[in-house]
């Protein structure tokens, strides 16, 4: 039998998905597109591109596309200190921030202070050294200064910046002691300047999450959280072993999240503290500061924190929360990235684990913008610096507690 050939004028035969190409859709004829739907051209509403969804109801909604202010309108932040928070971190995260963008930089070292300003586009002539940070009232593009120095640091260069009329973003701990704490509050209160504290976490999306779920009252009250937050130091070469630069160890400087999350999600303050320290016998990194912090927080509601802090336990962050109808454990709770929400309740006689999943974001950005934000509409921050000042009382009552063995109670 004769082979059939396909007629050309039949136009194209039908594959297996549909009239086209045997084996895929047809190709338009040449010069016949359609034009695009208004699905994908989306429309601007208030200076903002918004699309409808494009998915289907069993997926999540894309988010809307970012909107942010012209560079021109953002607010203008210089970078004091530029060590690896700053370099890692910070200065990075001004390249998802919508309000705010990196302007100019405030360093002890000329030469590393030039070489970054010419990665992030900034002029030398807004390269400033610790001497001159009174120059900074002159610099018109400059709204607010991220300060990232020492520890020890902070209460100088906050009234310095405060005195040049500048907002402050101030790294945690806020500075070494309660004393300083208020002297720096006083300071930006005098110069009619805001400030605030850079817990980073409280504006991470997972973080917050867990305190909506909490605070919701869904699970029932909150009975038990345990939070950790460890990591191994390695040479004691290095600022956060001198208690005149770090104003101790491991407690503020990473132990303060455990405290930070156990506020956070209670909304309350502790009512009585208990706290013991270890460190390593003949290890010289831990002559002035310390290396392992086990510590109890007590709240009105009857929740207690059990909490544990070190610099020489394996790296870990996590954070557990027990209530009466469920549990929550979000991973990675206190580190940079990686967070994951889990919630376990009862489902009919069977127990149900369910991952919550959310979209990552930059939690520097988010602080960040947040503190522009609250430049830009005239508004206070979420944590100012009131808020620093309760976590140093807190942690002085920890330190208390640890020298002469007992519980210490706190003033509400």
């Amino acid at each position: 039998m004769p082979e059939r050939r396909p007629d050309p004028a039949a136009g194209p035969a039908a594959g297996p998905h549909g009239p086209g190409t045997p084996g895929g859709p047809a190709l338009p004829a040449p010069g016949r597109a359609l034009p695009p739907a208004p699905v994908d051209l989306g429309r601007v509403a208030e200076g903002r591109v918004e699309f409808e969804n494009w998915k289907g109801e069993a997926d999540r909604p894309s988010p809307p596309p970012p909107a942010p202010l012209p560079p021109a309108q953002r607010v203008g932040f210089a970078v004091m200190g530029l060590g690896r928070l700053a370099l890692e971190e910070i200065l990075p995260a001004f390249a998802e921030c919508g309000l705010a963008r990196p302007v100019a930089l405030v360093s002890g070292r000329p030469e590393k202070a030039r070489a970054v300003a010419a990665q992030h586009g900034i002029g030398r002539e807004h390269v400033y050294g610790y001497d001159d940070i009174h120059r900074l009232r002159d610099d018109p593009v400059v709204r607010a200064v991220y300060v990232v120095t020492p520890n020890g640091l902070h209460r100088d260069h906050v009234r310095a910046v405060a005195a040049a009329g500048k907002h402050v973003l101030c790294e945690k701990p806020m500075a070494n002691t309660p004393d300083e704490a208020r002297d720096m509050i006083a300071a930006c209160r005098d110069a009619g300047v805001k400030l605030m504290v850079a817990y980073r976490c409280q504006y991470e999306p997972f973080n917050r999450e867990a305190i909506r779920l909490v605070r919701s009252g869904a699970l029932g009250a909150a009975r038990l959280i345990e939070a950790s937050n460890t990591q191994v130091q390695g040479t004691g070469a290095q600022w956060r072993h001198r208690a005149a630069l770090a104003g101790g160890g491991a407690l503020p400087d990473i132990g303060l999240y455990c405290l930070n999350a156990a506020r956070a999600v209670l909304g309350e303050e502790p009512v009585s503290v208990f706290a013991s320290i270890v460190n390593p016998v003949g290890d010289a990194r831990y002559a002035e500061v310390e290396e392992t912090v086990a510590f109890t927080l007590r709240f009105p509601s009857g929740a207690i924190a059990q909490c544990a802090t070190s610099y020489g336990a394996h790296e870990s962050k996590d954070m557990r929360i027990r209530l009466e109808k469920g549990s929550i454990e979000l991973e990675n709770a206190f580190a940079y990235r990686g967070q994951r929400l889990r919630v376990a309740r009862r489902a009919g006689d069977n127990e149900a684990v369910e991952e919550v999943r959310l979209g990552a974001k930059n939690q520097f950005a988010l602080e960040i913008d947040h503190f522009a934000e609250c430049i830009l509409r005239d508004a206070a921050p979420r944590t100012p610096g009131e808020e620093g000042l309760r976590y140093h009382l807190v942690m002085a009552a920890l330190y208390r507690s640890a020298r002469e063995g007992v519980p210490v109670r706190l003033e509400s």
